[in-house]
Order: structure tokens, then sequence, then C-alpha cells
């Protein structure tokens, strides 16, 4: 998956739970700056952010590496 699908399934995810951003910045511990910066593109989250807001949303994420 790539970043932009991310953005798209945690922000459809969020949106679906009903789930303000400002409360998932909240429960996830996160900055709402950061998450904004996310949801618009233009962040670049550590994976432990996401590792954050996946657990509060539900969504298991999983990472490949790929050989060269």
């Amino acid at each position: 998956m790539h970043l932009r699908e991310l953005i798209a399934t945690v922000k459809a995810r969020r949106e679906m739970l009903g789930v303000t951003q400002e409360q998932l910045a909240d429960l996830s511990g996160i900055g709402l700056r950061t998450l904004k910066q996310f949801e618009s593109g233009r962040g670049n989250p550590t994976l432990d952010t996401l590792k954050k807001i996946g657990d509060v949303l539900g969504l298991e994420l999983t990472f490949k590496v790929k050989k060269l």
C-alpha cells in the first residue's frame, strides 16, 4: 500500500467510526498538528505514530521489506 492509500484508509476509518481529528489525536497520544499534516499528505509520520493511530482505529499495520 502506498502512502496515499494509507492516508485514505485512515481517514475513511476515522470518519466511519465518527471520530474527529481532535479525538483521534487525543486518544492516540499524538499531536493534532501531526495528525492533520498526515491526513493532508504533508506529514512524514514515524512508524510509532502510524501504529498509535492504527491501534485506536482498530487497523493492523504490517510492513514489508523489499529485497533489492
